[in-house]
């Protein structure tokens, strides 16, 4: 696959989530996608991120923030459908050594 293929399945597997989570009851709150490598690296030197090989600069990644009655919540529930819909797709919040619970990806080489 294309990284164009990849960012067009990403794309679609987005607004699957995003189908989902409004079906649970939640709303959400776009959160960052595309990032120019110079703020990665900030993030980085700044320890907001742990590499520079992110999925934001690709266009395969993107920070959603969801609320329920007010209150923001990451529910396992998204994160799970996420990596369900295919396998490549990662949620931030299963990551052992580095949570990033608004985290939402395609992982592609």
């Amino acid at each position: 696959m294309t990284l164009g293929e990849h960012q067009q399945a990403f794309s679609r597997d987005v607004f699957h989530l995003m189908q989902f989570v409004y079906s649970k009851g939640y709303d959400i709150r776009i959160g960052e996608a595309q990032r120019p490598i110079e703020m990665q690296a900030l993030y980085v030197k700044t320890g907001r991120s742990k590499t520079l090989d992110s999925m934001h600069i690709k266009k395969c990644a993107i920070d959603l923030h969801f609320t329920k009655d007010g209150q923001l919540c990451y529910p396992e529930e998204i994160g799970t459908y996420w990596e369900s819909l295919n396998p490549l797709n990662q949620w931030g919040g299963h990551w052992k050594s580095f949570k990033d619970q608004p985290h939402f990806q395609r992982t592609v080489k």
